[in-house]
């Protein structure tokens, strides 16, 4: 159990939970169309054991019981995420009915039980047909995703607590068309440097369309690291302030400066789209409440000569199953450092949680999500409007290019039978929100 309590984070916080649709929906019939998702995970290589979302979590009939987890668990809200390619197969035209009525009976499922639903536009599953036209390379994305936005509040803003536009731009542009790990697999810097700048410039115009569709309470959701130096040499430490600029700061600077960091900038050179400059206002159109999702930092040190400028290193902490350094100094460093440097928007904390063993007993879990709980208690402290926190994730799914090699939930998913199981870190929760809300 956890040795917090509810009270010590005020009257209005807000407790839930995450998770998005590719990773636990499951049901690809009823006219969902494919995404790029479906076509990486097909191409032998690109992930463990071939693993693929089309069954996942069956959430897409399993969800009443999901939802009686959420509710009985004690929490406020559930963060999920729209497939685009169910509610528009093709990515732009046709209107998949059978998607609507899957996300009325969802979202009404919510309302129901007392829950607020928190829905994010983009969790990373792009209709394929838009990627054969080049998908966040392409500038006429952000008319593509506007469009999206629009029918999402026509359908379902008046009953949305909040809406982001876009899931880890970061993971969208940078690890998907720089590093290649995630869909579509590029290596190509100037893929990379078009999908950085179309990715911020489409949420930009959803913010525009949801708003003139009378949609309230509109932000994005940027995962951040705290980048710090391997050393306290010169070269290291301005390694870490590049990859501060490319995991943190472009995404940032571009939502709430309308700027990018220079380096980043001339690393990038003539791969940038020409003119994006006239783009910026856009980019940075007014949001309500910033999302931050969290997991570990980011241990820098100056690249080999002729080949990539920084490098990233491993530290000594304790690690997570995925191999991800456990750092909740990280989380407070973070939020304070937004609040102080870039914005006096609400600050939720949209994702945070780690990878562990298959087991329904998960004592370093709870420990994790305690420590980084005490986290935000102490940014709250120095001044961060921290407004809510978010577990990730609340069923063990899909992780991505690990396949189902990795388990993120406090409930147990047996992906045979489709069994959930609450786990330790589950009752944990229980325990500090149940009869508190």
């Amino acid at each position: 159990m956890f040795s917090i309590d509810r009270k010590d984070f005020g009257p209005g916080f807000t407790f839930g939970v995450a998770t998005a649709a590719y990773q636990i929906e499951g049901g690809q019939q009823d006219g969902r169309g494919p995404c790029i998702w479906d076509t990486f995970s097909a191409t032998p290589g690109n992930v463990h054991n071939g693993d693929t979302g089309r069954d996942a979590c069956n959430h897409y009939e399993l969800w009443p019981q999901d939802l009686d987890l959420i509710r009985d668990g004690g929490f406020d809200g559930y963060r999920f995420s729209f497939a685009w390619p169910r509610l528009i197969p093709e990515g732009t035209g046709a209107i998949n009915q059978a998607g609507i009525d899957f996300y009325d009976r969802l979202i009404d499922g919510m309302l129901q039980r007392g829950i607020k639903p928190y829905a994010t536009l983009y969790h990373w599953d792009l209709p394929s047909p838009l990627q054969d036209k080049g998908g966040w390379m392409n500038r006429d994305i952000a008319g593509w995703f506007a469009d999206y936005a629009a029918l999402v509040a026509q359908k379902f803003g008046d009953r949305l607590e909040a809406t982001a536009t876009i899931n880890e731009p970061w993971c969208v542009a940078f690890l998907s068309h720089f590093l290649g790990i995630h869909a579509p697999g590029y290596r190509d810097i100037r893929a990379a440097a078009r999908a950085m700048h179309h990715v911020l410039f489409a949420h930009g115009t959803a913010i525009d369309a949801l708003r003139a569709n009378g949609a309230k309470n509109l932000g994005i959701v940027l995962n951040l690291e705290k980048s710090e130096a391997a050393t306290d040499k010169p070269e290291d430490i301005a390694a870490m302030n590049m990859g501060d600029a490319l995991f943190n700061r472009w995404y940032l600077d571009g939502v709430l400066k309308g700027q990018y960091p220079e380096e980043v900038v001339g690393w990038l050179g003539e791969n940038l789209p020409r003119g994006y400059q006239n783009d910026m206002a856009v980019v940075s159109r007014p949001i309500d409440w910033l999302g931050i999702n969290y997991y570990t930092r980011g241990l820098y040190k100056a690249g080999a000569p002729g080949g990539n400028p920084i490098e990233q290193v491993k530290g000594d902490l304790e690690r997570t199953d995925i191999g991800w350094e456990i750092y909740p100094k990280g989380l407070s460093d973070l939020l304070v450092r937004v609040s102080n440097d870039y914005t006096k928007l609400p600050l939720y904390v949209t994702e945070n949680g780690m990878a562990e063993v298959e087991g329904d007993d998960d004592p370093r879990r709870v420990k994790y999500y305690e420590d980084h709980l005490k986290a935000v208690l102490t940014a709250r402290q120095q001044g961060a409007d921290v407004r809510g926190y978010f577990a990730w994730s609340l069923l063990d799914n899909y992780e991505w290019a690990e396949g189902y090699n990795k388990r993120f939930g406090i409930v147990h998913v047996d992906y045979q039978t489709q069994q959930r199981t609450p786990k330790s870190s589950y009752r944990a929760f229980q325990g500090m929100l149940h009869n508190t809300r």
